[in-house]
């Protein structure tokens, strides 16, 4: 049965030209919160997360407009501990490209709204949503919502006592990105029938393993943005000349190290990397001699492949202390292999068979 089957008779011979609609539009929000993403890096990357002091959901949409909008602006942010810390020496037109930096993304979430809000009402009306599909695409609306507030919550930690946010805050900030992030493509891949793969449980189970492995590692590689680790221990394999260094737990409690050590950070972000880099190939070698040449065989060798370059991505990254576009492409390369891993287990789930089909 299809998932847009209609609720009522007299919208039954409607319903099936809004599938791929309402698929369009489920790929173009998450094309938009890819592009939150990135944006969102580049704002952490620049120290641009508190040039606005405030939050307006409505009123701030509107950037200032005259010469005292923006010497108000700036006096607020003259106010608090990262400006006397590290912009002291910052002018006027300075402020103003830190401040569009962070303006603009959070415009952008704004503009995420109003794309999954209004043609959810649409198709809505329209009786073009099974149920099931209400479900999943308010929950996908409250993901966004609760978003804003929780990038709030995040900004707020760094306007008194710090000189920037809260690492353990930017890192749920990213995690709920990506989460709404693969819910969004978990349901666009769900209505297209092309990527059912059929698949037996052990593959799902490696699958679904892969999927949380990547959430972690965006969490992590979050906590070494927000500490700025990347750039402290840059050489690779090593770290200060050991593997693993002799400072993991020099904090007190113990549990500290986890979100507050610099190298602790930094050690359990490679380790993961490393374990993901492992479950990738362990995948597509198991597939493949279970299966030679299937889909499923070819959709993890391309995954592995995937991951490996994110890899590489990584190590070039740190080995150059993190330039602006060197962070930008490697958190952008996270979220390509997000979907892929949530697009290969959807097709999987959505394939259920007891053997695996050839092409």
């Amino acid at each position: 049965m299809s998932v847009l089957t209609s609720i009522n008779p007299a919208a039954a011979k409607a319903v099936p030209s809004y599938r791929r609609a309402i698929q369009i539009w489920l790929w173009i929000v998450a094309a938009l919160i890819f592009a939150m993403v990135v944006v969102g890096g580049a704002t952490r990357l620049t120290e641009s997360g508190l040039s606005i002091t405030e939050w307006h959901p409505i009123s701030g949409v509107i950037p200032p407009l005259s010469q005292e909008s923006w010497a108000a602006e700036f006096d607020k942010f003259k106010q608090i501990p990262q400006y006397k810390a590290i912009f002291s020496d910052l002018d006027l037109n300075g402020f103003k490209f830190i401040f569009f930096w962070e303006w603009s993304h959070r415009l952008l979430g704004r503009v995420i709204g109003l794309v999954v809000a209004l043609p959810l009402v649409f198709f809505w009306a329209r009786g073009a949503l099974t149920q099931d599909l209400k479900f999943k695409l308010v929950g996908l609306l409250a993901l966004g919502g609760l978003q804003g507030f929780v990038g709030w919550w995040m900004v707020s930690s760094g306007l008194v006592n710090r000189i920037e946010v809260a690492q353990e805050r930017l890192a749920i900030h990213l995690l709920l990105a990506s989460i709404t992030f693969a819910v969004t493509v978990w349901i666009a891949s769900s209505l297209s029938p092309g990527n059912a793969v059929r698949s037996e449980r052990w593959q799902r189970l490696f699958a679904g393993v892969i999927v949380l492995a990547t959430l972690l590692q965006i969490f992590l590689g979050a906590l070494v943005a927000g500490l700025r680790a990347g750039r402290a221990y840059n050489t690779w394999p090593l770290m200060d000349g050991h593997f693993v260094p002799d400072v993991l737990l020099l904090l007190q409690p113990w549990w500290r190290n986890f979100v507050d050590n610099i190298a602790t950070v930094q050690f359990q972000h490679r380790m993961v990397a490393y374990t993901l880099l492992a479950l990738a190939i362990a995948q597509a070698i198991a597939t493949w001699r279970a299966v030679p040449g299937s889909r499923a065989a070819r959709r993890s060798l391309h995954f592995a492949g995937l991951v490996t370059l994110q890899a590489v991505l990584g190590i070039v990254t740190l080995v150059l202390a993190v330039p602006l576009w060197a962070g930008l492409v490697h958190q952008a390369f996270a979220m390509l292999v997000l979907l892929a891993s949530v697009r290969y287990l959807q097709g999987l789930e959505a394939g259920k068979q007891n053997a695996l089909a050839r092409p």
